[in-house]
């Protein structure tokens, strides 16, 4: 370690560092050692075993816990937390012939994943300038390490019940982001507070997928679900109301979130067309205009289809006959099956002359196999009442 690397120097340095967030765009800020996280690893052998991953993690267990194989001599990780909105104001209303789905939160705005490397861009640069030598390794949701497990090792909150990082300053409305670095900054202390007897978001949660406090088994989580490109389950489709993409109902329900709002970052602020989009139009967008639409959002990350496929959902769970002849179109023209064959399930949610009739004519051309059966299966269904699945959020 340098000489001008003292434990004392690194100490004063930090509290310049808490004084410089405002102006480096960062809500809060915490350091952790970068030991291995043991116990972690343990948990995470455990949710493999259990086949709760959602796929979309770092497969390699020892890199999710061991920072020194990221990065040569790890000395500490910088945990850093960046607040966004949960408010949308002046909303667009959902109504009959112009039903609306509805983004999660951490899809409104400009995409976290860049808002964040651009906040520990600063930060680096800001570090670098005030220590000779200095190295670091950053890294944003999609890196190796589990921003959570940092984040609570690094003092920014707890790890609340619905596998959230809960601040005591902003909630759980927060973006995470650390940085391992090669200078051994003094670790501060994990936050002591936590959810108590409270399971609020545990009860709340549509599909169980919250099977005890601080586990999630993300096959069942509709917020994994709305990310997948495939056929979904009858039940699933049912409980995903109008979310076109994630979903925040255990943040929502959360005590601690009660109120809390925050716009002070531009780039994250909603723009309520983008955050509430109308649905019919969804199904015959281009991808000129989706990338236009949606390309700064991190919604946009995996493509138009999987937005498309939970749009066609949502207006079967709207049960709004004006969206007959559009479903009518996806069953009969649109070339992908998963698109056919879910404008086949809701046709069927919706009911009525004009969509037994599509799905009359589309039973006679129909000649995937898996679209088939939801055809027959939606022409044998009764509409079912809006007590069994999940109400849209409108």
């Amino acid at each position: 370690m340098p000489g001008e690397w003292t434990q004392v120097r690194l100490a004063e340095l930090k509290a310049e560092m808490a004084a410089a967030l405002p102006a480096l765009g960062i809500d809060k800020i915490g350091v952790a050692s970068a030991s291995p996280f043991t116990a972690l690893k343990q948990t995470l052998v455990r949710h493999r075993e259990l086949g709760r991953e959602s796929g979309f993690e770092e497969p390699d267990l020892d890199k999710r816990t061991e920072p020194a194989l990221l990065f040569d001599d790890p000395q500490s990780i910088i945990a850093i937390a960046v607040a966004y909105p949960s408010k949308l104001a002046d909303a667009p209303k959902s109504e009959p012939g112009a039903r609306r789905g509805i983004l999660s939160r951490s899809a409104w705005g400009e995409d976290y994943h860049h808002v964040l490397r651009d906040r520990l861009a600063r930060l680096e640069a800001w570090l670098s300038e005030r220590l000779p030598g200095f190295r670091a390794e950053s890294m944003v949701d999609t890196g190796a390490l589990v921003d959570r497990a940092v984040a609570e090792r690094a003092g920014i909150g707890w790890s609340g019940k619905n596998c959230a990082v809960i601040t005591p300053e902003f909630g759980s409305w927060v973006y995470l982001g650390e940085m391992i670095t090669n200078v051994p900054f003094p670790p501060d202390e994990p936050v002591i507070q936590g959810c108590g007897s409270c399971t609020k978001c545990i009860d709340a949660c549509p599909t169980g997928a919250l099977v005890g406090p601080g586990e999630l088994d993300a096959q069942r989580c509709v917020s994994f679900v709305t990310q997948t490109k495939g056929f979904l389950s009858d039940e699933m489709m049912r409980k995903m109301g109008n979310r076109l993409y994630g979903c925040d109902t255990c943040q929502i329900v959360c005590p601690v979130n009660k109120g809390l709002n925050w716009t002070q970052h531009v780039e994250l602020r909603p723009d309520p067309e983008q955050a509430k989009p109308l649905l019919v139009p969804l199904l015959s967008i281009g991808n000129r205009e989706f990338k236009e639409k949606f390309g700064s959002s991190a919604a946009s990350w995996r493509g138009k289809k999987p937005i498309q496929r939970n749009a066609v959902i949502a207006l079967g769970n709207f049960k709004d006959a004006s969206a007959v002849p559009a479903l009518a179109d996806v069953l009969r023209d649109d070339p992908r099956p998963v698109l056919r064959g879910t404008a086949a399930w809701s046709l069927g949610r919706i009911g009525g002359a004009g969509a037994a009739a599509a799905l009359r004519e589309a039973s006679g051309q129909e000649r995937d196999p898996e679209v088939s059966a939801m055809i027959r299966e939606a022409l044998s269904s009764r509409p079912a009442g809006a007590a069994d699945g999940q109400a849209p959020n409108r």
